[in-house]
């Protein structure tokens, strides 16, 4: 039971990690623009991170719990051991300024844990294929939808002076960001619901057929809402500036495109990345100014930490798994 203790903190530690280090997802563009300060920006992303399991049902949640590897083989150690390797990638890319997917890291996590305890057969490979594929399409999708909203709205507001294009889209941002940190609460904190779900399934304290807790809700929206109003400033720098330059309407464009694509994904139960869904989205409406406004050599750092996340944390977990073995 000590033990099981031991892993639900380790899940509010990782999800608090998640507010911190994807903060920047919501608020990014929103500070940057100087619309919100960055104060009052955390507070409104963490409400909204907060609420969101009001409003999505928990298909991402079961999608972690039994979609990544086989609900059979998991134990606390291989739990333990994903979560700790998620929560020291996590760190990592923080310090280094790198917008990575924390739940990829969990999924890499998990994998690599699952993989040292029971072997390769243990990967239920269609759900980790679905999630390998949207690395890929999430940012696709974030940048499609942001360029081609953007070049609606310069085409609708082509006759307004550009003060009043500001004037107009400063307050619509406000409403873009809320969306986008409604999505982020709804995808990223169902994933840490799921793994607590299923460390209680091992244990014995619950069966796959019962509904998540509430207390499980609870506690996991405000470990990341928590999390967010701490704010990670490396990454919304790297986000919000070094990307591309943004004005309030080019803001608006990349949250409102990010928002439409984590709703749609959540509702599907796939958990997908904001981070990529974000960045995709801030590239898009950098490419509608042409190639040379987005700076192509950050985002090649950012690609690459999106495509090591997974394989480097499924070899952490490994290696923690043995580590775990051989202490306890």
């Amino acid at each position: 039971m000590t033990f099981l203790y031991i892993v639900v903190a380790l899940v509010l530690v990782f999800d608090f990690l998640n507010g911190f280090h994807d903060s920047a997802n919501s608020i990014a563009t929103v500070v940057s623009t100087k619309v919100l300060s960055p104060f009052a920006a955390v507070i409104m992303a963490a409400f909204f991170n907060f609420i969101a399991f009001t409003v999505f049902p928990l298909k991402v949640a079961h999608t972690i719990g039994k979609g990544v590897v086989n609900p059979d083989v998991l134990n606390l150690t291989v739990i333990a051991s994903a979560l700790v390797a998620a929560i020291i990638w996590n760190l990592v890319t923080w310090w280094w300024g790198l917008p990575s997917s924390s739940s990829h890291t969990l999924v890499g996590g998990l994998i690599g844990a699952a993989v040292a305890h029971a072997g390769i057969s243990s990967v239920v490979f269609s759900g980790v294929i679905k999630i390998v594929l949207f690395i890929f399409i999430a940012p696709v999708l974030g940048m499609v939808m942001s360029f081609t909203i953007s070049t609606v709205i310069v085409y609708a507001f082509r006759k307004f002076t550009p003060s009043n294009v500001d004037k107009i889209f400063r307050r619509l941002q406000i409403l873009s960001s809320s969306a986008f940190s409604l999505g982020h609460g709804g995808n990223d904190a169902q994933k840490s619901m799921g793994i607590i779900w299923a460390a209680l399934i091992v244990s014995g304290l619950a069966t796959k057929d019962d509904p998540i807790a509430l207390w499980i809700k609870l506690s996991c929206q405000f470990a990341i809402a928590f999390g967010t109003m701490f704010g990670g400033w490396r990454i919304v720098k790297t986000m919000g500036q070094k990307i591309t330059k943004l004005k309030p309407f080019e803001g608006f464009c990349a949250e409102t495109s990010g928002a439409l694509t984590l709703f749609g994904a959540t509702n599907f139960g796939i958990p997908v990345s904001t981070t990529h869904v974000i960045t995709g989205a801030i590239i898009g409406v950098g490419a509608r100014k042409g190639a040379s406004a987005v700076k192509w050599g950050v985002t090649k750092k950012i690609f690459w930490a999106w495509i090591l996340t997974i394989p480097i944390s499924a070899v952490i977990g490994e290696i923690m798994y043995h580590f775990f073995n051989w202490i306890l």
